[in-house]
């Protein structure tokens, strides 16, 4: 049997949680009452104690998970791969990959602990392409599909469903860095997107290990090598 995870002893977690407010009479829109309500705490996913820390404030707190979106990823040097120095390849690594795996190691437990844990991360089709002067940030999404695969396969027995979600092109600043000639009116927008990873989060969501294409509305498997 793998070793249980354990957390930090929460009384002393650090996370500068900000507090639900009372809705305002004022709010006119759901948008509106829900963002008052909810709770956040700003966190640098290269704090990987920080993540740590989280789990257990969120254990303290709620004693579960029910949905976590693992979103935040950075582009790194666009660059032949021998013109680019240890540190920049790291720190891409450590945002892309690393921050994914803490999160799975910290929040599994909390996941499991809810009746319909779901797990949603986002890749791109740069995994599979393997476009030049982009290394770094290629190599990274291939490891985060293989990372969330191979999650999606050891908690098969369980209520926890891990997938896959490919945005594709979409309008946001990492893109235009990337990217800078290209017209962003053209893309999506983030919102547009993230309105079809909400359903793969909902409890009557069933499939696991999957990858989900937004720009052909498909939800694909994968398939070994012939």
């Amino acid at each position: 049997m793998p070793p249980r995870a354990r957390w930090p002893k929460p009384a002393r977690t650090s996370l500068p949680w900000r507090e639900p407010k009372a809705a305002s009479k004022n709010s006119t829109t759901k948008s509106a009452r829900v963002a008052e309500l909810r709770p956040w705490c700003p966190l640098n996913l290269t704090d990987f104690d920080g993540i740590a820390r989280l789990g257990a404030a969120l254990h303290e707190r709620h004693g579960k998970l029910d949905i976590l979106v693992g979103n935040a990823g950075v582009a790194g040097p666009s660059s032949p791969l021998g013109h680019i120095e240890l540190k920049p390849w790291s720190d891409v690594m450590a945002i892309n990959v690393s921050a994914n795996f803490q999160l799975i190691r910290c929040m599994e437990p909390l996941l499991k602990r809810s009746d319909a844990g779901r797990a949603v991360f986002v890749t791109s089709g740069a995994a599979s392409k393997a476009s030049a002067y982009l290394g770094p940030y290629a190599a990274s999404k291939a490891a985060l599909e293989t990372l969330v695969r191979v999650w999606a396969r050891e908690t098969a027995a369980t209520a926890v469903r891990v997938n896959l979600f490919d945005p594709g092109p979409i309008r946001t600043r990492m893109r235009a860095t990337v990217f800078p000639g290209e017209d962003p009116l053209t893309l999506d927008t983030p919102d547009q997107a993230a309105e079809f990873i909400v359903p793969m989060c909902a409890p009557d969501w069933t499939e696991t290990g999957k990858f989900y294409d937004y720009k052909t509305r498909s939800l694909m498997s994968f398939r070994a090598p012939a």
